[in-house]
């Protein structure tokens, strides 16, 4: 059977008759919600959405489409990717799985292989992959030790202009911590973040002097007018807990800026009592918490022979109840630290849900892929669907809950605009050249 939203009425003005919404996702309407869901008529005009009404009260002499109540989303927020790494599995793969080989296998490939027009390509291939599936906002880290920091932040500026109004598009420095006292190094880097108005970032571990480390991050982004996202205690070690050291520095530093947390595997290894009291102060500094449920459970507690015990994932859910901002995200596309993946939202969130036990109830959990990472990455303006903001909108078939999360979603329609877009993925042979294929 055909998909009964594939043909949109080619107007500038038009109804989307008998939607059904997630609540969460939709601004100023209040309506009678079943699992979260509510039923509605939506008027676009001119790529806005011009009103959000009671199903089958919209005028009827405008072009319609009925969607028989399948769920209308709004666009997605990746909040966690790594562009500058997508795609290079072909080329390099990571033949134990483990985060030590991937760490080795990404090492050797940036040194003989990260050139610009590489960087850029394999970024390109990974956004048009993005888009096509309906996603509007992204964070990417980027590898960050020199040279590299020049190569790929130069092309991330270049990048995130050419798609401006597609994928609205920001990048944190990622960096070993060891290195913030190499103050040539840092000087350096920072000059290149502020330059292409980046993130400050890095990966947290244990190590000498981390509360003096931290100290020169926040007074650095304090100076600079930076915001910071880190990669935090991505490992099972239980004895690695850098997440609480982060939050005391925020508040240590009375540091105003916005801060992001990564992955905080090892959280979900302490006991009651410790984790309770990292939790507390990882709220009261306000930080907020990205897990990458597929990367992580994929990475940890990875052993030869060995069927894995932890699913690598933060306490998630006991972060949310305590008033810490959570979201979760993609992270790594088909490179060393994850083989898989395709920048699909739907994927990330269907994953999530599984891996994190996101349903029963299922109300609020769409927020994590779309409103909450939109309002941490300070961009309100994705993320939602409200009267007078861009039709920016990815229409399914699926009606309920059980039928979303049980297929791909694969014939789901993009809007941008007010306007269904070409939904074709970029074949992966375009990347063969880059492979010596």
């Amino acid at each position: 059977m055909s998909n009964p939203i594939a043909n949109l009425p080619a107007a500038k003005r038009f109804v989307l008759a008998n939607a059904t919404l997630p609540e969460i996702c939709v601004d100023g309407v209040e309506a009678p919600a079943c699992e979260g869901l509510i039923s509605a008529d939506i008027i676009v005009a001119d790529g806005k959405v011009e009103a959000i009404l009671k199903p089958g009260t919209a005028p009827s002499g405008l072009p319609s489409t009925d969607l028989r109540n399948g769920m209308v989303w709004p666009t997605f927020v990746d909040m966690h990717t790594h562009l500058d790494k997508g795609h290079i599995w072909d080329r390099r793969p990571n033949p134990s799985g483990d985060f030590i080989g991937a760490l080795e296998a990404v090492k050797t490939d940036r040194e003989a292989r990260w050139s610009a027009e590489d960087v850029k390509a394999r970024m390109e291939f990974s956004l048009r992959t993005a888009y096509a599936h309906g996603t509007s906002l992204i964070r990417t880290h980027l590898d960050s030790l020199a040279p590299q920091h020049r190569i790929s932040f130069e092309v991330f500026a270049e990048v995130r202009d050419a798609w401006a109004g597609k994928i609205d598009l920001q990048a944190a420095a990622l960096f070993p911590f060891d290195q913030i006292t190499d103050e040539a190094f840092f000087k350096d880097l920072v000059e290149v973040i502020v330059a292409n108005k980046g993130l400050l970032g890095g990966v947290t571990y244990l190590m000498p002097g981390l509360d003096d480390k931290l100290d020169i991050l926040f007074r650095t982004a304090s100076e600079n007018g930076l915001d910071i996202d880190l990669h935090v205690d991505e490992t099972q070690d239980k004895e690695t807990l850098t997440l609480k050291t982060i939050a005391e520095a925020k508040l240590r530093n009375r540091f105003e800026g916005s801060v992001t947390v990564g992955h905080c595997c090892s959280l979900a290894r302490q006991d009651e009592d410790m984790a309770k009291r990292t939790i507390d102060v990882v709220a009261e500094a306000g930080l907020s918490v990205v897990s990458l449920p597929m990367c992580n459970m994929y990475l940890q507690d990875r052993h030869p022979g060995r069927t894995p015990r932890q699913r690598g994932v933060t306490l998630f859910h006991e972060l949310s109840a305590a008033g810490v901002a959570t979201a979760v995200s993609s992270d790594n596309t088909r490179d060393p630290f994850y083989a898989y993946g395709d920048l699909d939202p739907v994927e990330v969130f269907r994953e999530a849900v599984r891996i994190i036990h996101l349903d029963h109830p299922l109300d609020t959990a769409a927020r994590v892929v779309t409103r909450t990472p939109a309002e941490i990455l300070k961009r309100p303006d994705h993320g939602r669907i409200a009267v007078g903001g861009k039709a920016d909108l990815v229409l399914f078939s699926a009606r309920r809950w059980s039928e979303f999360l049980s297929r791909p979603q694969a014939d789901r329609i993009v809007m941008r605009n007010g306007m269904g877009i070409d939904r074709s993925l970029p074949d992966y042979r375009e990347l063969d050249p880059l492979l010596g294929v």
